[in-house]
């Protein structure tokens, strides 16, 4: 039952029309246009009106907003379509269904009326119109990701980030990386600003320069690698962190073309689930968050606050992340390189 707050007469005011009308627009009835019913759902979601919510539908929902109203498809990318399988196997088993939301309709009228018992939003950025859609309707939310700006009873499933891009970071430094470079800064979600924020500290800490390559999705080549790599009168990168999953394979194609061997020049780890890494040619270290445990742990928890009179715990249940070490990152082969230029009197590009 919706608690104290704005009424339907607060809402037509604020949106500058009849209260019929708003009861047309959040109810999905009547003849109201379209630009007219996404600006008085808008003017409720910022009010924090709380609709009624309808018969329980033991259905559970799903949703990827980190590029709300971009029409992607991110159960292509490994770690979602992992997380995917274990939160539908983990829905049925407590005898919900799981809906999935593709991520063109984030920004559409949709959340204001959508029939399930509450949801699962992976990746929520700031100013999240979705979020901001389910929390007017009172619909109960579990996160995987910490969300931007968290309230006291939120519940979230995550890494500790800072945690493991240290021990990638002194991972690569131990075997030998003076200057790493972090293939980072595209998304919005907090994921991203986790690790960058805890990349810089480490650098900072170090008195060593922070190099940050910007991710695009788009480039296959690795092109935006061709800079740091071939820079002249710059020293480039002797080992690369790739936040997201397809940057190892920008890496890889970005090294060949300039000529630079794995791991003998330029040592690799990559945050990926795809099982592709692990059979390449040099197999590429990765790190796993554990998208299975996240999915599970996300659901557990959303049920808990639906059938639980105290519900699950506020705050966040944390997942830890796995560094696998593979050919890419080798201490050893990075040395014995080092020590067979030295022997044969050639000069070792560091």
């Amino acid at each position: 039952m919706p608690g104290p707050g704005p009424t339907i007469a607060d809402i037509a005011r604020a949106a500058e029309v009849s209260t019929a009308t708003v009861s047309h627009a959040l109810g999905g009835t009547g003849r109201v246009g379209e630009s007219t019913r996404r600006r008085v759902r808008e003017v409720a979601a910022a009010l924090g009106y709380s609709a009624r919510r309808g018969p329980r539908t033991r259905t559970l929902g799903l949703a990827v907003t980190t590029y709300a109203g971009s029409p992607w498809n991110y159960v292509e990318i490994a770690y979602f379509s992992r997380l995917l399988t274990a939160a539908t196997a983990a829905a049925h088993a407590r005898g919900y269904a799981l809906t999935l939301l593709p991520a063109d309709r984030g920004a559409e009228p949709l959340w204001h009326d959508l029939a399930v018992d509450g949801m699962l939003l992976l990746d929520s950025p700031a100013g999240d119109p979705v979020l901001r859609a389910l929390r007017a309707r009172g619909l109960p939310v579990v996160f995987d990701g910490r969300p931007p700006d968290p309230r006291p009873g939120d519940v979230w499933v995550d890494n500790d980030h800072e945690a493991t891009t240290r021990e990638v970071l002194d991972h690569l430094a131990a075997a030998g990386a003076t200057r790493i470079a972090l293939h980072s800064a595209y998304g919005r979600e907090y994921y991203t600003e986790a690790v960058t924020s805890a990349y810089a500290g480490w650098c900072a800490e170090r008195g060593v320069a922070e190099v940050v390559v910007a991710f695009d999705p788009q480039d296959a080549a690795g092109h935006a690698f061709d800079p740091v790599f071939a820079a002249p009168g710059r020293p480039r990168p002797d080992a690369v962190y790739c936040v997201y999953d397809p940057g190892g394979r920008q890496v890889l194609a970005a090294a060949a073309r300039h000529g630079l061997r794995v791991p003998h020049e330029l040592l690799l780890v990559c945050a990926s689930e795809d099982p592709s890494y692990a059979a390449g040619d040099p197999p590429v270290s990765t790190v796993t968050l554990r998208p299975e445990v996240i999915g599970e742990s996300a659901v557990a928890a959303l049920v808990a606050l639906l059938e639980s009179p105290h519900g699950a715990e506020p705050g966040q249940l944390t997942v830890p992340a796995a560094l696998t070490v593979r050919t890419s990152s080798r201490t050893s082969l990075r040395t014995s390189s080092r020590t067979s230029s030295r022997t044969s009197g050639g000069v070792p590009r560091l």
